[in-house]
């Protein structure tokens, strides 16, 4: 049995046979032709554009009738590309001009317009590598004949393990008999992830060489959760994921049942319990699950559906406006972009940066870029008409943020009144707590904002110096670490001394007993992913606050991370149990 450890960006278990796809193009050769034959390979050419225009046609219908017309503009994007005459025309001068034949046009073609958007100055249009290379394996495909992986006929349940998957691949795959993806690359807000979470698989990514350490038919397990998938597991090992999945399907089935249930402590004390989403499609998942508005609406993902071109004002206010009447009578929190860091922002961002997770990115980009973000802001403003509607800002770590960022609000609120538009000039404004300088100055911030959201995900990688999707380091990244609770701590009091809301929106939240430590800590306002509420609800039902908050200030006092969590193990089950 050996276990491959990657990066579980989709949540989940899935269990099955390995089905094995290399669908990287290699090795693209160059074949002279004779003039003789020149003619009739144009013609093979655009037969393959044919086939390929045909395919994408019914995947943008397929996609954007069963996931979703976001979903389903990816699509709908890859089809312009390959109707582009920029694209077409260039390979076929190139199969006329060097009597070549069409793959290595294709592939020459493709590099030659990648490396030509890396240079265009218009930050609209610049970067589009993944959507141009997925082209072209499309095209080359269709020259080859390859046909696309059909699983329907293959009994029982697959896990795909692939080098790579294209958006338009993990749709079809993930549409048929497959219980999850293990992949060589990928990220957090890659296009196939996103698909993976719409259709609720588990995705590990970044499993360096793992289509190469399995065969076809070998049994393989995915786990989300961790972040592994385990190759020729034992029959203990698949005995014991199989039971794991039908648990998690027990566990959601009876957790629904407490969607009309109070989010109140044994002793009486009401958690209001919201909702993370980043696709407008997990609207129906919040009702579902029975949150309480939404805490966190992760923006970015509005232009990560529609990059390489941003979303315009009314893709903003048509997006803001569902969200706000869904959560209704609750809040729902729009976040101001955070795009920058290892996040797709090229397209606004006007220099390459070496060290970009600790460069231009959130409010600093928003404030950087006034005449990209200005469209959201104004979108914001327009769709607070709808609803309770609240603003939060990432990545704050100073108070002039917060003072230059109300002073572009006021402009942009200015402008609308001038243009006679409808809009709300009173939206409630927020920062995120995730940069160690804005928890010392918590106090001070609190002065001049309407709520805190605490973002433990950056906050502990920040203050612990450690990057956790980093093998050599991942230890570190300690979310009970006597610091991080301190500091949590300092955050909730200056909330608290000032009468302004604070949450807590990042993973140590979707965490049972991590969410019940929190509550002893002071704070009454948690933000999970939508299908965690229920067993965040459940466990808080169970306990009593008081004993939660001597338990979470003993924490205070002692040295390691080890001593908490020891601390917690020894304590924690006759306190729930209790």
């Amino acid at each position: 049995m050996q276990v491959v450890e990657g990066l579980g960006v989709s949540r989940g278990v899935g269990v099955g046979k390995a089905v094995c796809l290399r669908s990287r193009v290699g090795e693209i050769y160059r074949f002279p032709l004779p003039a003789s034959e020149v003619e009739a390979e144009i013609e093979r050419f655009h037969e393959a554009v044919r086939r390929s225009q045909e395919d994408l046609r019914k995947l943008h219908h397929a996609v954007s009738r069963d996931i979703g017309d976001d979903l389903g503009a990816i699509f709908e994007a890859h089809l312009l590309l390959v109707q582009d005459g920029s694209l077409t025309d260039g390979v076929v001068d190139r199969i006329r001009d060097e009597k070549v034949n069409a793959e290595w046009a294709v592939y020459r073609t493709i590099e030659e317009l990648s490396e030509r958007f890396s240079r265009i100055e218009d930050e609209y249009l610049r970067e589009r590598h993944e959507d141009l290379r997925d082209v072209g394996r499309h095209l080359i495909q269709a020259l080859q004949g390859v046909s696309h992986h059909e699983l329907s006929e293959i009994e029982g349940d697959v896990v795909v393990v692939a080098d790579d998957l294209t958006p338009a691949e993990a749709v079809r795959l993930g549409r048929q008999n497959v219980r999850g993806f293990a992949l060589e690359t990928g990220g957090r807000t890659s296009h196939t992830t996103i698909i993976a979470r719409s259709l609720n698989l588990p995705l590990v990514c970044g499993l360096a060489g793992v289509s190469e350490m399995v065969t076809d038919e070998d049994p393989v397990i995915v786990d989300g959760e961790k972040g592994q998938v385990i190759l020729h597991p034992s029959r203990e090992a698949l005995d014991g994921y199989r039971r794991r999945r039908r648990d998690l399907a027990e566990e959601e089935a009876a957790a629904l049942a407490t969607r009309e249930l109070a989010a109140v402590t044994r002793d009486g004390v009401a958690i209001q319990l919201m909702a993370n989403i980043d696709l407008p499609e997990e609207i129906d998942d919040v009702r579902r699950f029975g949150a309480a508005g939404i805490g966190l609406y992760r923006s970015e993902f509005l232009y990560i559906e529609r990059s390489p071109d941003l979303p315009d004002e009314e893709d903003h206010v048509d997006t803001y406006r569902r969200l706000v009447e869904a959560a209704a009578p609750h809040p729902a929190v729009i976040r101001t972009y955070d795009l920058g860091g290892r996040k797709l922002a090229r397209e606004v961002m006007a220099t390459e940066e070496s060290n970009p997770v600790l460069g231009l990115r959130g409010i600093r980009l928003t404030l950087a870029r006034k005449d990209v973000f200005r469209t959201q802001l104004r979108a914001i403003f327009r769709a607070a008409l709808f609803g309770d509607l609240r603003v939060m800002l990432p990545l704050v770590s100073t108070l002039e943020e917060v003072r230059s960022f109300r002073a572009f609000a006021d402009e942009v609120c200015d402008e609308l009144e001038r243009e006679g538009a409808p809009f709300q000039r009173n939206v409630k404004l927020g920062v995120m707590i995730e940069v160690p300088s804005a928890a010392l100055i918590a106090d001070h911030l609190a002065r001049e904002v309407d709520f805190f959201s605490i973002g433990t995900n950056d906050l502990i990688q920040y203050a612990m110096a450690v990057d956790r999707n980093n093998e050599h380091v991942a230890n570190l990244y300690q979310p009970l670490h006597p610091a991080i609770l301190r500091m949590l701590r300092s955050v909730i009091l200056a909330a608290e001394q000032e009468g302004i809301g604070v949450s807590v929106c990042g993973e140590m939240a979707a965490d049972p007993r991590y969410a019940a430590l929190l509550v002893g800590l002071g704070l009454r306002r948690l933000s999970v992913s939508p299908r965690v509420v229920p067993l965040i609800k459940t466990r808080l039902r169970e306990l009593s606050v008081r004993d939660f908050e001597d338990l979470a200030l003993s924490c205070l006092d002692l040295a390691t991370a080890a001593d908490v969590e020891e601390h917690l193990e020894s304590a924690g089950q006759s306190v729930l149990s209790g």
